[in-house]
This record gives C-alpha cells, sequence and structure tokens, in this order.
C-alpha cells in the first residue's frame, strides 16, 4: 500500500469512528468507549500504529490485577495539572481496556488526518491485552500494579500471566521505565531480561498490616527456591515486606515509598501519606479511602517521574479526585446511601469487606455476581473471601445475579442465618428489595462483578442517582 492510500485509509477509519462514538452518545446508547475503537480498527488494523505509535506525547500504561482504572485516573489527574492546558491529556477514562477500548482513545483525540495533538497518553490495558496494545502504542511508561488470583478461566493462573506480562518487558527499549510494585514478590522479580530501566513503588512502614498474609494470599513462596517466605509485615494479600531465608530473594529497594501511612478510621477517608521519591520527599493527602489507594497514588507519583512531569501541583491533582464509577462509589438514592463497589478475586473483595466493617452499625448488604464470559465462569475463589470477619455485623443480605444462591451458600456456610438471606436473581426486583430493609438515613452496601455493576448503574441511571458511567 502506498503512503497516500495509507492516509486516506486513515483518515477515513478516525471520521468513522468518531462518528460512531458521537451516534452512540447522541442517542444514549454508549459513550463511545469501544465501539468507536472496534469500527476504526475494521477499517485501519494499523490505526494505532499510525496515531499513537508515532506520537511524541508521553506515553504511560498502566496493567495488573487489581487498580488500573484508578492508578490511570490519578495519573491523569497529575498529568492534567503539571501540563497546566485543558485538553492535552487523553486517557481511557471509562476503563474500556480492551484492544478496541484503548483504540477508542485514538479515535477520539486524533484530528481527523489521524494526528495526535497531546502532551500526554495514558492507556488502562487488560492484562491479557498488553501483546498486542504495547508493541503498536511503544510506551514509554509501563505500571505493574499487582498480580492476584483473576479470572482464571480467562487468564490461566497467575504465574501465566506474569510469563506473559514479563515477555512484553523484554520487548521495551531502553529508553523506556517499568514501574514495578516492589511489595509484591511476583511483580518485584519481572523485567529482569528486559532492557529498560526499572523503578519500584511500594510501602515500607509497620503503622498498617499484619503480621503474616491473609490465608487467601497468592504467592507465599519465594519465585526463585520455591522456600516458604517470611514476611515483617503484610499488607494486602501477599504485597508485603518479605524475604526468603533461603536463597534470600527480598524486598528489592524502592524508589517511590510510603513510609508513613494514616488510614481513615471510618472507611472512608482520607488517608495520609509520607512519601519518598527520587524527586524528594512529600506529604499527600488522598481523598480515597483504603490502604491500596496508598499503592495506587505510589504507582502514579512514579508514573510522574519516569515521564519527567511535574509534582510541584501533585496535592491539588488529588484534592480533585472522586472515586471511579463502581469502586466504592457513594451514591445518594433517595432519602437512602448505596456504597456500590466492583469486587473480582479474593483480595478486592477483602479489601472492600474490611471497609464496610468500619462503617457503623449493623449491615445490609447486596452481593450480586452471574457468569459471564466478561466475568468468568469460575466462582470458586468466593470460598477464599473472608466473609466471616464481618459475619457479626450483618443485618440483611440479598444475594442476587445468576450465582445468587452459590453466594447464599458461600455465606450460610460463613455463618449467616438463612433467615438473614435473600435470594432473587432479578437484579432489579432485588436492588427493590433490598434497599426496602434499609431505613431512612440508612446504608446498602453492594458487592458485584463486572457486569452485575454495569447493570446496576444501569439501572440508578435511568433512577437519576447516577450519571452515565462515560460522563463521570
Amino acid at each position: 500500500m502506498n503512503k497516500a492510500v495509507g492516509r486516506v485509509r486513515l483518515s477515513v477509519a478516525v471520521a468513522a469512528g468518531k462518528a460512531t462514538g458521537a451516534s452512540g452518545r447522541l442517542l444514549r446508547i454508549g459513550g463511545g468507549a469501544t465501539w468507536p475503537g472496534l469500527i476504526a480498527r475494521r477499517i485501519d488494523p494499523d490505526i494505532l500504529k499510525h496515531t499513537v505509535g508515532v506520537s511524541k506525547a508521553k506515553k504511560i500504561v498502566i496493567t495488573g490485577s487489581n487498580g488500573k482504572t484508578t492508578t490511570a485516573r490519578m495519573v491523569s489527574a497529575l498529568a492534567n495539572t503539571a501540563v497546566g492546558k485543558a485538553g492535552r491529556v487523553a486517557h481511557n477514562r471509562t476503563g474500556a481496556n480492551l484492544l478496541h477500548g484503548v483504540t477508542a482513545v485514538a479515535v477520539h483525540a486524533a484530528n481527523v488526518f489521524g494526528k495526535l495533538d497531546k502532551d500526554v497518553l495514558i492507556f488502562e490495558v487488560d492484562e491479557a491485552t498488553m501483546p498486542l496494545v504495547v508493541p503498536e502504542i511503544r510506551p514509554d511508561v509501563v505500571i505493574i500494579t499487582n498480580i492476584f488470583r483473576d479470572q482464571l478461566d480467562r487468564f490461566g493462573e497467575l504465574y501465566a500471566v506474569a510469563r506473559g506480562i514479563d515477555k512484553v518487558l523484554e520487548g521495551l527499549p531502553a529508553e523506556a521505565t517499568i514501574i514495578l510494585n516492589g511489595n509484591d514478590p511476583q511483580v518485584a522479580s519481572l523485567g529482569a531480561g528486559a532492557k529498560a530501566r526499572k523503578l519500584y513503588f511500594g510501602l515500607e512502614t509497620t503503622e498498617v498490616g499484619t503480621p503474616v498474609p491473609e490465608q487467601s494470599a497468592d504467592v507465599i513462596r519465594c519465585i526463585r527456591c520455591n522456600h516458604d517466605l517470611d514476611y515483617k509485615v503484610a499488607y494486602l494479600s501477599h504485597l508485603g515486606l518479605y524475604r526468603c531465608p533461603n536463597c534470600g530473594y527480598t524486598l528489592p529497594k524502592l524508589d517511590v515509598a510510603a513510609t508513613q501511612v494514616q488510614l481513615a478510621p471510618d472507611g472512608e477517608g482520607p488517608s495520609t501519606v509520607g512519601l519518598i521519591t527520587p524527586d524528594g520527599e512529600m506529604q499527600l493527602r488522598i481523598p480515597l479511602p483504603g490502604l491500596h489507594n496508598v499503592y495506587n497514588a505510589a504507582a502514579a507519583i512514579a508514573a510522574m517521574h519516569a515521564a519527567g512531569l511535574s509534582l510541584a501541583s501533585a496535592q491539588t491533582a488529588f484534592d480533585g479526585l472522586k472515586t471511579a464509577f463502581g469502586r466504592m462509589e457513594k451514591i445518594t438514592a433517595g432519602d437512602k446511601t448505596i456504597f456500590l463497589s466492583f469486587v473480582k478475586n479474593p483480595t478486592s473483595f477483602n479489601l472492600v469487606l474490611r471497609l464496610i466493617a468500619q462503617h457503623p452499625g449493623r449491615k445490609q448488604l447486596y452481593i450480586a455476581f452471574s457468569r459471564t464470559v466478561v466475568d468468568g465462569e469460575d466462582f470458586a475463589w468466593l470460598w477464599d473471601v473472608d466473609f466471616e470477619e464481618l459475619t457479626p455485623q450483618v443485618a440483611q443480605v440479598m444475594c442476587s445475579g445468576n450465582k445468587a444462591e452459590e453466594e447464599a451458600l458461600r455465606l450460610k456456610y460463613a455463618g449467616v442465618p438463612a433467615k438473614h438471606i435473600t435470594t432473587n436473581p432479578d437484579m432489579e426486583k432485588a436492588l427493590n428489595a433490598a434497599l426496602a430493609e434499609v431505613q431512612p438515613g440508612g446504608t446498602l452496601h453492594i458487592l458485584c462483578g463486572y457486569t452485575p455493576n454495569q447493570q446496576l448503574r444501569r439501572i440508578m441511571q435511568k433512577r437519576g442517582w447516577v450519571k452515565h458511567y462515560w460522563q463521570e
């Protein structure tokens, strides 16, 4: 194909993608998160290479099991304050992180000739999609947040996920930077054969955490010799200060380290963090709840350093942060409050349960999971969730989705009395019934998988409780 034909094809692909997104928003059937990318790639399969791949913008990729969406939002907020000009930063804010969702970023950000006039491009990327996306966009910075058991029937076991990511990292050029979670023994081992420089982030404090990893922790043996790891402190699942007493494999020196952490006692935030960075020490107030958001913030700070972007206005950027849709999202439903939480594996579920436990009073819960291609079919991991820790505080639980009976069975084994458990696979009827049990001024805590999360937000959007997810 000659260059003239290639330029025409690129322009047609971008125009068609933009028209698809505009039509979806006009008809209120979507926000242009995925379909523009799908249509554009049908016309020009190399659209990412010809737009993002050749762009001189700083390109930052975030992947890992948990925390991608929130970390990407933090990086975006920091980049916007550093650049200081509206419209100079673009990213897949809706969390559409497969190939078409990533391509949609290029479609929306490029002009009709396929030119990208941006300073920073930020991409949240699904772990399994990394081999497809990274060679096309040629990132300057790649962040690996963590690796946990997640959708085993889709990804396979976590060592296979790690090997896949590691192969991608080995293909990065020397000018790129890999940012790794040093507290994750698996993630910290990645990039050994990569030419790119490596930076490590994490926590280095005993103010928070437990003496040993939780029972559902995934990586408790040495990556090198398979001996049991010793922990000085465990923060989340297998993340912590670890060392192998057999071969000496241990936590790498952290380039961005949270050495002081004060979490809000009410489970809602803010958290106060003292960070050591290559650019000096800084204090940061994070308006989002939980220890996981300390990790997300540390990764975002590391990305800014790696990209050469100023951190002078970091607190201003964080002050404007709100929870991403469905991530402990606080929703007003008439005279009641809903906390909507997307949970997809034991680590994220246990983390949210502990935040809920900090809220006052007995808890009204709504749990929903569905067996789909997106959500996975194997829900055996529910038996590794520490429901037992919250059981004494449970007033009533509604179980919904097409896995409602399995959810109810797990709760019965956790000691929740059968009379306090109700099942209804119909999501909207279940929501109505669960809210009816909540007193005026009370709170309903919803914990659900990806598809139920989307379904429930659509129901709430129709009732005027939330905006469309692409407007958040």
